[in-house]
C-alpha cells in the first residue's frame, strides 16, 4: 500500500458547461407550456428563482408605489414591470424591479419600458440582498437607468445608487430609519424611511 499524497485542490471551481437562455428561447418555452416565466426572472443568461413575496416584502413594495403613485399617478409609476436594459444585454436579461418609475405614461411607450423611459427603480430585498447589490446594480446601471433604490428588509435601511457611469453607480448612499430622501425624479418630494418600512 502507498503512501498518501497531498492534493492541492484549485482556489476557483469552474462549473459545468450549462445552457444559458435568451429571452426569444424562454418564450418559446413558455408558449410550449414548458416554462413558467412567472416564477423565473432571466439575468445574464440564467433563470432565476423568484422568491416568493413574504408579507414584509409585499408591504414595504406596497408603501413605495404608494409613496411614487401619489407623486407621479398610475401610469407612470408601476409595479412589477418587465423592462428591457442595455441593447447589448437585453438578449439575455428579462428584469422585473419591484418598482419603476417612467418618464411619461405607459399608453406612450410601444412594448416594454426602456432604460430612455426609466427615471427610477427599486427592489425589494431580504434573501436577495446581494444579488440586488451587485448584479442588478450593475444590470441597471449599465443600461444607464440615472437612480435605483434598493430596501433592505433585514436591517430595516435604503440604498441609494445614482450617477450610472462605466456599469456601475459612482454614488452609493444608505439611509437609516430616521432620515429623509427624495428621488431624483422629483426633489421637493421628501420621504421618510421609515414610513417605507
Amino acid at each position: 500500500m502507498g503512501m498518501p499524497v497531498a492534493v492541492d485542490i484549485p482556489e476557483t471551481t469552474s462549473a459545468p458547461p450549462h445552457k444559458l437562455w435568451t429571452r426569444e428561447e424562454c418564450a418559446a418555452l413558455e408558449r410550449a407550456g414548458v416554462l413558467d416565466m412567472d416564477r423565473y426572472e432571466l439575468i445574464g443568461g440564467e433563470l432565476v428563482l423568484r422568491m416568493g413575496k413574504n408579507q414584509p416584502h409585499m408591504v414595504v413594495q406596497a408603501l413605495l408605489y404608494g409613496w411614487l403613485h401619489g407623486l407621479f399617478g398610475t401610469l407612470v409609476a408601476l409595479q412589477d414591470p418587465t423592462i428591457d436594459l442595455h441593447p447589448d444585454e437585453n438578449a439575455t436579461n428579462e428584469p422585473q424591479p419591484d418598482v419603476v418609475v417612467l418618464d411619461r405614461s405607459i399608453r406612450t411607450i410601444s412594448g416594454r419600458p426602456r432604460p430612455e423611459h426609466l427615471l427610477f427603480v427599486a427592489e425589494v430585498s431580504d434573501t436577495t440582498l446581494s444579488f440586488d447589490l451587485t448584479v442588478k446594480a450593475g444590470l441597471y446601471a449599465r443600461a444607464g437607468i440615472p437612480e435605483y433604490w434598493v430596501l433592505d428588509l433585514n436591517e430595516r435601511r435604503l440604498i441609494v445608487h445614482r450617477r450610472p457611469e462605466g456599469g456601475r453607480y459612482l454614488d452609493v448612499v444608505g439611509y437609516l430609519e430616521d432620515e429623509s430622501v427624495a428621488t431624483l425624479a422629483a426633489p421637493a418630494a421628501m420621504v421618510r424611511v421609515g414610513d417605507l418600512f
